[in-house]
């Protein structure tokens, strides 16, 4: 079977299960269903073709249980410094230079980078570089970045 069929069929089967979580087995829903399948799968196929990412769901479970074992760790670290006597932040920008072209995953990654606390990326800067919004400048926040980035991509497929 050809990639753009099987991503096809992959893709509406998922959205057919979907839809029968939500509206259940009644034949009414069942026909609105299949053609809502059909149409959702075939708007997915043109917006993001077959064969550009490849679904990895054991990488991405990983994936997601390091960012939330990420967000945990880090928003316990920001609450501490927030709530620490002296407040020993030095917020400020630091430019972040990263692998991927600007694009789809490039903006995935920068909405995904900014769910972790404590930084948020805010723009390119004139070199092209990502301004990433920091509350402590002397961590070593574009070293941590650019791991995040290298997980990510290689969640996505892009890394191998």
């Amino acid at each position: 079977m050809p990639p753009a069929w099987r991503s096809a069929s992959l893709r509406t089967s998922i959205i057919f299960c979907l839809w029968l979580i939500v509206a259940g087995l009644k034949p009414a829903d069942l026909i609105a269903g299949a053609i809502a399948a059909v149409v959702v799968a075939w708007v997915s196929l043109r917006l993001l073709p077959a064969g550009i990412l490849h679904f990895r769901p054991l990488k991405l479970a990983r994936y997601a249980a390091h960012f939330i074992y990420q967000s945990v760790a880090a928003g316990i670290d920001v609450a501490r410094l927030a709530l620490h006597p002296r407040m020993p932040l030095q917020p400020g920008f630091v430019i972040y230079r990263p692998r991927l072209s600007p694009g789809a995953s490039l903006d995935t990654f920068c909405t995904v980078s900014s769910l972790l606390p404590g930084t948020l990326p805010s723009g390119a800067d004139e070199s092209g570089g990502l301004a990433i919004h920091c509350l402590d400048i002397t961590q070593p926040v574009a070293r941590q970045l650019a791991e995040e980035e290298a997980l990510f991509t290689e969640t996505l497929g892009h890394g191998s």
